[in-house]
């Protein structure tokens, strides 16, 4: 572990992952817990598969035709802003084929994604990166993108608190008090859209839903209010982060496979001690 801070002190790349990790951990601690609350997962699943859909246009049209300034951190949020849009929509006015919708959605993301990557010049080589993550290859501008992502995730996400709070566990309750409840269910689909791009530029598009939901279901054995667990959650992704960026440096891993492991394992730690308590206990 001594070896790994000494080189995240040497290394710019190594410092520009942490940074990147530290800045999605704070808006997968504060917009985790909301959808884990919401227990919307399912729906934050397809609109993580719809993002390789946004990059792999944004790469051709950058590439092939000279559109510079669309970069795929670009892509991705406008094709994740769309899909939670279009879901929401479905999901509030034709509950029955929510699911539907969903399905087809995640997979004319991934298709259409991969079609556009196969038929860009030299992007086929990354698309492993764009999968499973790429977070040690982070440069300084997509840092800053990232940080003002996550300035305005954090931000929203806390100043309607009461509101989302209303909306994810009492929305009966929340509309008799007068609360527009359809618009802050679309602004939560937003946000964990805009979280689930910060994510994939760490563990990559196919792991970005375990990292959103892990540590906020960890936090929610421990905490009774809802700032108590995004803050648990956000230390949690913390620790998470850091400790796969350690292990995958260490035995040189994929970085982004490796920080699931860590959450997915304590996830299920957590679950078994609880479970064997109860046992104890019966």
């Amino acid at each position: 572990m001594f070896e790994f801070i000494e080189n995240v002190a040497r290394y710019p790349f190594l410092q520009h992952a942490v940074a990147a990790g530290l800045l999605a951990s704070v808006a997968c601690g504060v917009v985790g817990t909301y959808v884990v609350v919401r227990r919307i997962t399912y729906i934050a699943g397809g609109i993580a598969h719809c993002v390789l859909g946004g990059i792999g246009i944004a790469r051709y049209l950058n590439i092939e035709h000279g559109w510079t300034w669309l970069t795929p951190l670009g892509g991705a949020t406008v094709a994740a802003i769309i899909a939670a849009l279009l879901i929401g929509w479905v999901s509030l006015r034709a509950k029955e084929r929510e699911d539907t919708i969903i399905s087809a959605l995640y997979a004319v993301g991934m298709a259409t994604g991969v079609l556009f990557i196969q038929i860009t010049t030299g992007m086929a080589t990354d698309l492993q990166s764009y999968l499973f993550g790429n977070i040690l290859l982070v440069t300084p501008q997509q840092i800053w993108m990232i940080g003002v992502l996550n300035a305005v995730i954090v931000g929203a996400g806390l100043l309607f608190y009461k509101q989302l709070l209303a909306v994810c566990f009492d929305e009966e309750f929340a509309r008799l008090r007068g609360v527009p409840v359809e618009l802050f269910y679309l602004l939560l689909l937003c946000l964990a859209a805009l979280t689930v791009v910060l994510l994939s530029s760490v563990v990559g598009i196919i792991l970005v839903i375990a990292l959103l939901s892990l540590p906020a279901a960890v936090a929610g054995f421990f905490c009774r209010s809802l700032w108590q667990m995004m803050i648990s959650a956000t230390l949690l992704c913390t620790l998470f982060v850091i400790g796969g960026l350690w292990t995958g440096y260490s035995l040189n891993l994929l970085a982004g496979p490796t920080i699931i492991v860590w959450a997915g394992g304590s996830y299920l730690l957590v679950t078994a001690a609880r479970a064997a308590g109860r046992l104890r206990r019966a």
